[in-house]
């Protein structure tokens, strides 16, 4: 494309693949950096080669054909003073085949295995030498690439890029001194370019001082990006939602409990921010059944005694109506009505919610993805809440609160005062053009705190530390599916007891592939063995109407045995539901293990949690069933599931828009702490180099960060 920087030394088939790795400029080659290294600075003999180790030898081609055996593939043999091998191409190019002539004298490097005819290496790297040709003095570099571009491509246009492009240090000397870290200069031409003496191991295990250094730069990086999105957003005006107003105090009045600490300490944390007259911006995150939706609910009545409309957006349909109820419970006794909006609503119904919703009629608002469709208008939005954000793109949580952008080009209204509780809502007040809604976002996938610190750098970050009281410990069993008569069995009695159970399914459909036992296939089953209870089915291709028919005859326990796929991970709350039972466990992440395992254990009943498996275990996934059985708490299941998994694909990176790191490692919680700090500091006295840094790692695109 025309406006893209030209490498140069790259023709545009070689520019289009490197444009796959998101290398665009000659900066970004420098910091494309190897994924591992080979040792081509020895040579081995082939008597003395090991198998499975990768080794480099220099031979003599003896013979080279194109067999058929059974398909087509070129075999050469070549020899060395101590013995002979095969090399082998199972896919090849004519001018490899031209390269391996008989008598061709060869460097070639790979792993030796035993074959057919002998020893044997598939797919050799190797090129043509000259007798006393020297070794290379340095470790090889091999680098993350795309179908197509090779190795050698690559290199020459790396060793090209670090000839041209500058290294000067973006860091402060005193601050590089003090955190001990070497001059970039020299840190990224050493990992491309190893000297003969450097540790192999310290550089695979990314150890080295080197490394270091850069991912130290890429944190600092991600720190500045994110903390300057974070001081742009506080630039903007925000509603005042000062405190005096009557709600709030009217629902602690009427709740049947009382805030936990942690709810009272995160409340004054939200208030405090939503006060001020800058947007807030924060995340509130709670382990299962915290108790998360009562802090939404007092939020949203604060922005309702200063007169401004506030919506709660919720990713999946169940868990948005589950918010709806039990907000329309305990503010209906206060006077107030919530607007409900989902995309299977009957358009009749749909458009009379529009209607109030933009009169400013109606001042509170909950629904799915329907919030921010077009057609939607607010009269004045005030606070905009996204529930499990991490499950909605950046596009998605945006546009929630651009709705409430500007609002009073469209509409002005006079001041409000808030209402005698049970009387007519407030009148909406009008605000400028430069003022944004109050954003807070929720997620009951308690993020580990090195992660926070870096990926959520630019939000306030709140969290509900505690349960509230009653809430029983739920016993994790893991259960091999040979034993699935036995499960059946604890269904049975759990509901003869009077109580009620889940039996979740990954699957609606067959899939020969995964061979999962299906929703509907379990459905028929337990239903067959199960005679005397009255079982439910919910998966996400049910009608909205049914589906909320099956959920509230399992709510009003008409349903005792509710079979269901994910749709139930988050907004299910049935006391007396006591059995959870999941099938194919082993196929669930750790945050749905989790959050399903939290739709039991609600009330004062014992409750359990069985993980039914299916053997062979891949290495993995026994690695989390360990995980879940062993841990109830979700910040430890969460920093395991980091490790486990990585944080790009931890928090969706790409679907959350956020930079990924390519070198940081976020275990390492001290680096991360440093990086936070130094971003800190130079914020307040450096914005020189704050922009040269930015625009080495992010080339410019740091900025989308402040959308």
């Amino acid at each position: 494309m025309a406006d893209k920087p030209a490498i140069p030394g790259a023709g545009s088939a070689v520019a289009e693949k490197l444009e796959r790795l998101g290398l665009r400029r000659e900066a970004d080659l420098v910091f494309h950096l190897p994924l591992r290294y080979e040792d081509e600075t020895r040579l081995t003999t082939i008597r003395d080669a090991l198998p499975g180790v990768p080794a480099q030898f220099e031979v003599e081609v003896i013979s080279c054909e194109v067999a058929y055996r059974p398909r087509r593939q070129l075999v050469a043999k070549v020899r060395d003073d101590s013995g002979m091998l095969v090399l082998r191409f199972l896919n090849f190019y004519p001018s490899q085949q031209k390269a391996l002539q008989a008598g061709a004298r060869l460097r070639v490097f790979g792993e030796v295995r035993g074959g057919f005819f002998g020893s044997e290496i598939i797919h050799p790297r190797f090129h043509a030498v000259h007798e006393s040709e020297p070794l290379p003095q340095g470790l090889t570099p091999v680098y993350p690439t795309t179908a197509g571009l090779g190795q050698a491509t690559l290199r020459k246009l790396i060793d090209r890029a670090l000839e041209h492009v500058p290294l000067d240090d973006t860091l402060p000397e005193d601050l590089r001194r003090r955190l001990t870290l070497p001059e970039l200069a020299a840190s990224v031409r050493t990992l491309h370019h190893p000297p003969p003496d450097i540790s192999l191991e310290q550089l695979e295990t990314r150890g080295h001082p080197a490394w270091r250094r850069v991912a130290f730069d890429e944190l600092l990086a991600q720190q500045l990006s994110l903390r300057r999105a974070h001081a742009l957003r506080r630039q903007r005006g925000a509603p005042v939602l000062a405190p005096g107003g009557r709600l709030c105090d009217a629902l602690l009045a009427q709740l049947p409990f009382r805030l936990t600490g942690a709810q009272q300490r995160v409340w004054r944390e939200i208030a405090a921010d939503i006060e001020a007259p800058h947007p807030m911006q924060r995340l509130l995150q709670g382990d299962v059944g915290s108790g998360k939706t009562v802090i939404a609910a007092l939020a949203m009545l604060r922005a309702v005694d200063n007169g401004y409309q506030a919506a709660l957006m919720a990713p999946t349909e169940i868990l948005a109506e589950q918010h709806y109820r039990k907000l329309s419970q305990w503010l209906q006794p206060l006077g107030l009505e919530v607007a409900w909006l989902s995309g299977s609503q009957k358009k009749r119904e749909r458009s009379a919610w529009l209607e109030k919703v933009g009169a400013g009629d109606t001042a509170l608002v909950v629904g799915t993805h329907a919030l921010i469709e077009e057609g939607v208008e607010f009269a004045n939005l005030g606070l905009a809440i996204v529930d499990e954000q991490h499950r909605f793109g950046v596009k998605q949580r945006l546009a929630l609160k651009r709705k409430g952008m500007g609002a009073d080009a469209r509409r002005a209204a006079p001041s409000a005062s808030s209402p005698p509780v049970g009387g007519s809502e407030p009148t909406l007040r009008a605000w400028g053009a430069n003022t944004v809604p109050h954003q807070l976002t929720m997620s009951a996938t308690p993020i580990p705190r090195t992660l926070a610190m870096s990926y959520y750098a630019d939000l306030d970050v709140s969290v509900i530390d505690e349960l509230p009281p009653g809430r029983t410990p739920v016993l994790t069993k893991l259960v091999s599916d040979t034993r699935r008569e036995e499960v059946i069995a604890r269904v049975r009695d759990a509901c003869a007891a009077g109580r009620q159970a889940y039996w979740v399914c990954p699957l609606i459909e067959e899939s020969e592939a995964l061979q999962l036992k299906t929703a509907q296939e379990t459905f028929e089953h337990l239903t067959a063995e199960l005679p005397g209870l009255r079982i439910g089915l919910v998966h996400g291709r049910l009608k909205a109407e049914e589906k909320a028919a099956v959920m509230a005859a399992f709510v009003a326990n008409e349903v005792q045995l509710l079979v269901a796929t994910t749709v139930i991970e988050v907004g299910v709350d049935v006391p007396n539901a006591t059995l959870m039972v999941i099938e194919h466990a082993e196929r669930f992440g750790l945050a749905q293990l989790h959050q399903l395992r939290g739709r039991v254990g609600r009330g004062s009943f014992d409750s359990a949690c069985i993980l039914l498996y299916a053997q062979p275990l891949g290495e993995t996934a026994r690695a989390r069933l360990k995980i879940i059985f062993e841990n109830s708490d979700g910040f430890e299941i969460s920093r395991q599931d980091l490790h486990l998994r990585g944080p790009g694909e931890f928090i969706g990176a790409r679907q959350s828009g956020l930079p990924m790191l390519r070198y940081a490692d976020l275990e390492d919680s001290a680096l991360v702490e440093q990086a936070r700090t130094a971003a800190e500091e130079l914020l307040r006295g450096d914005p020189v180099i704050v922009r040269s840094h930015l625009e080495r790692w992010l080339g410019g695109r740091g900025d989308l960060l402040g959308a």
